[in-house]
């Protein structure tokens, strides 16, 4: 990577377990910590309130919300090449990312139209499809090789801690009376101290390389690294397998579960004390696993994390077939998620990272965020349909997930062997080391 290694160390010995990682960094996981409270405060209640109160249907809404995977979708194309240009680079694309964020932001406070309602979401998936894969590059660029990992977990404790804080804190404001458009103006404000954050404190990690004379050669040579063609592959899988999460599964936990404390499933506060139980895992262990498995290979992590997903959707199979209380099934099957996700995430930035060039690491992490249109794209409508279907169809999902992990795991291990064995350079850029 070139870069050496980081000197600043916590300073207290209480905190001598923490990454050593760079100032910059640490600055931008607090700056992150900020932007996802403001995100979880519209994470649970945002369609709530466009139905509940300002009277949008239910189908409405969907199409709302799904407007911004469009844009979101274009906007990494055009986030690869602005991230790896010398014009723009990653701190611009930061901070212009926060802009167009907090607008949408501003706009879903006051969307008294539909019109306004998607204008909101279009900015909205236009924001984040420009801020993930420039954060992923600038921690990349700061971070050597050794601490990558680490680096990446950080990134992903303050994503989930803040999205569970930002979830709380609104809960108790809506408790107390609270208006629905306030969340979003506060988001919107968490928005522009993000990108104070940015302005003040991250100096642009672009490296001084020659712009190519045609952009499209940055994206030819990285669908011609067929390492990254294959983790891409398998990535498909991965992200496939979370949007089932946020989907698929808590219509399945409500309506689909005989051994439930209701007569078709778990109420929906049961349900809630799933997912608090799933976060409080990841929030908790991210950092500790992560550092205890540094010296394991990525693809080695990754592979077992797809074994954890398997045996969730086992339990989440076994609590649809048992007809006695069901409780400890599912709470097995939400640990064996929350370890999956642990293991997963930061071994899969770093893998990117580590694969891409120094001059094409907005473009890797351009298309690896793809993965997450795709899969986000393709997974809701998969489970939806196996779920209107009859009641063994919709039970049996879970284990044909299961059989996909096989593809998956081949896809790994045959990623593994690349990795061992690189290819030739492409296009003159010498192949990443092993990861």
């Amino acid at each position: 990577m070139g870069q050496t290694e980081p000197s600043h160390q916590p300073p207290l010995k209480f905190l001598a377990w923490l990454p050593e990682l760079k100032r910059e960094v640490w600055i931008l996981a607090a700056g992150q910590l900020l932007l996802f409270i403001g995100q979880g405060f519209t994470l649970v209640y945002a369609a709530i309130y466009f139905v509940n109160t300002l009277g949008f249907s239910p189908t409405q809404v969907g199409l709302a919300l799904g407007s911004g995977g469009i844009s979101g979708t274009l906007g990494r194309f055009w986030a690869g090449n602005a991230i790896d240009s010398p014009r723009f680079g990653r701190r611009v694309t930061l901070l212009v990312a926060a802009a167009i964020a907090a607008l949408g932001s501003f706009c879903l406070a006051f969307a008294s139209t539909f019109a306004l309602l998607v204008a909101g979401n279009l900015l909205l998936g236009l924001g984040i499809s420009l801020y993930w894969p420039a954060t992923l590059a600038v921690t990349t660029d700061l971070t050597p090789a050794a601490h990558l990992t680490e680096a990446m977990a950080l990134t992903r404790l303050a994503d989930n801690l803040g999205l569970g804080l930002g979830a709380f804190i609104a809960g108790q404001y809506i408790a107390w009376g609270g208006d629905y458009p306030v969340l979003f103006i506060c988001k919107g404000l968490a928005y522009l101290v993000f990108a104070l954050v940015i302005f003040g404190a991250i100096a642009e990690t672009h490296p001084r390389h020659p712009p190519s004379p045609h952009l499209w050669q940055n994206w030819a040579a990285a669908l011609r690294d067929r390492c990254f063609i294959t983790y891409l592959l398998a990535n498909l899988f991965f992200t496939t397998y979370a949007a089932q999460l946020s989907s698929t599964l808590p219509l399945y936990l409500a309506n689909f579960l005989p051994g439930g404390n209701t007569e078709t499933g778990f109420s929906e506060q049961v349900i809630s004390y799933f997912f608090v139980w799933h976060a409080l895992l990841k929030i908790g262990l991210q950092l500790p696993i992560t550092r205890w498995l540094r010296a394991v290979p990525q693809v080695n992590i990754l592979l077992g994390s797809l074994g954890l997903w398997s045996i969730s959707f086992c339990f989440i199979w076994l609590a649809g077939v048992v007809s006695v209380n069901s409780l400890g099934v599912v709470l097995v099957a939400f640990a064996s998620v929350a370890f999956a996700e642990i293991l997963y995430a930061p071994s899969a930035s770093a893998l990117v990272g580590n694969l891409a060039p120094e001059r094409l690491r907005g473009v890797y992490f351009s298309l690896e965020s793809e993965c997450w249109a795709i899969g986000f794209l393709v997974g809701p409508a998969v489970g939806g349909w196996a779920l209107d279907q009859p009641n063994q169809i919709g039970l049996n999902f879970w284990l044909m997930l299961v059989g996909s992990a096989a593809i998956a795991g081949g896809l790994l291990l045959r990623l593994r062997q690349q990795l061992a064995a690189p290819a030739a350079a492409v296009d003159g850029v010498e192949p990443a080391g092993e990861a």
